[in-house]
């Protein structure tokens, strides 16, 4: 059964971060999670200082509301240099610890038999999601050492213009839910049907 699933991640050439990770199964079941960790330290700064991040993953978070309910995601400084800042809403049962993350991704990939990931451009994804283990050579039993890339199906298949996700883009869940729609493109021009 497959699990279509994205990351979102800060990288810098060396590590990846992750942000968040989304996950949808082939049976229906869905799983989102935000790393409280990116809220406070070194990763929030790095991430408040990561233009691109800033607007378009942050916005998808959940995010701390001010008094009058609007999110408070960014501000832009007058410097030349790009800052922007960000809290999450730590109340959200989405926020969790990358322990938890670790348990739940386990969980809903071992509750899945004959699993397959899958991802649309997946190796920085595989690292994120391997990473919460540590090594690769710590990956619980059950859970795959590689993920199938979409983009390379994509290619066999002579690199057809793809169905285009509507919205949601960047958040983890919303593109893994797409990277199902373009999945079942890519078998169905495979089938002779598209």
């Amino acid at each position: 059964m497959r699990i279509w699933y994205d990351t979102e991640f800060l990288e810098d050439g060396r590590t990846i971060e992750l942000i968040s990770i989304g996950m949808v199964a082939e049976d229906g079941r869905e799983f989102y999670a935000v790393n409280e960790e990116i809220d406070t330290g070194s990763l929030h700064e790095l991430i408040c200082q990561h233009q691109w991040l800033m607007e378009n993953v942050v916005p998808s978070l959940p995010l701390h509301t001010d008094t009058r309910g609007q999110k408070s995601h960014g501000r832009i400084s007058t410097s030349s240099r790009y800052q922007g800042f960000f809290n999450l809403d730590m109340t959200s049962n989405e926020v969790m610890p990358r322990r938890m993350i670790r348990n739940a991704v386990r969980d809903f990939i071992l509750a899945t038999p004959d699993v397959e990931l899958w991802a649309w451009y997946g190796a920085y994804d595989h690292v994120a999601l391997a990473q919460l283990w540590g090594r690769m050579i710590h990956l619980p039993k059950g859970v795959p050492m590689w993920t199938n890339d979409l983009k390379q199906e994509c290619m066999r298949l002579g690199n057809p213009d793809m169905p285009v996700q509507a919205e949601g883009q960047h958040n983890a869940l919303a593109d893994a839910r797409h990277n199902r729609v373009m999945h079942e493109f890519l078998e169905s021009l495979a089938a002779g049907d598209a």
